[in-house]
């Protein structure tokens, strides 16, 4: 797994991109793995990644028990794809709920000062991404390998350290 720049600009623009991953937590009933849709707030300045939780989710009770999550975001029309791993912490913190608070979010609570919004911080380790052209650009690929007789490239693949 290399560390490199390139390759962690390509895993944060993914992410700016994608906005949404598949947040997946243990459940804490053996190795039973949990996933659900979650608004991403990225701070790659941090090395992390927040999201808006209530106090009475079952997240919050599976990431105090097991801190290791993995984010999977993916852009199945786009054939981007990238999955995070790292460490989940939860917080109160009252100034981060404001700066990522928006009208979206009143589907879930009243307002940036409802006191069960809590702040889930993933702090990230790693990451692996994968991305092809669309369907056009992978039909020119075939067909050019089919003329010159060479392997197509059909896709960019990298495991990139983050921490």
């Amino acid at each position: 797994m290399a560390k490199s720049e390139e390759g962690a600009d390509r895993v944060w623009a993914l992410i700016d991109e994608i906005k949404v991953p598949m947040v997946v937590t243990h459940d804490g009933h053996g190795n039973h793995l949990r996933a659900r849709p979650m608004a991403a707030h990225p701070a790659r300045e941090e090395n992390a990644i927040y999201f808006l939780t209530d106090v009475d989710a079952g997240k919050v009770e599976e990431v105090s028990e097991d801190h290791n999550v993995c984010l999977a975001f993916a852009d199945q029309k786009g054939r981007k794809y990238v999955s995070v791993t790292g460490r989940a912490e939860l917080s109160n913190d009252r100034s981060r709920i404001k700066q990522f608070f928006s009208t979206a979010d009143k589907a879930f609570w009243r307002d940036e000062n409802d006191p069960a919004i809590r702040i889930l911080r993933v702090a990230l380790n790693a990451a692996e991404f994968w991305e092809s052209g669309g369907d056009v650009v992978s039909y020119v690929k075939i067909v050019i390998s089919s003329v010159t007789g060479g392997e197509p490239h059909m896709h960019d693949n990298a495991k990139v350290r983050l921490s």
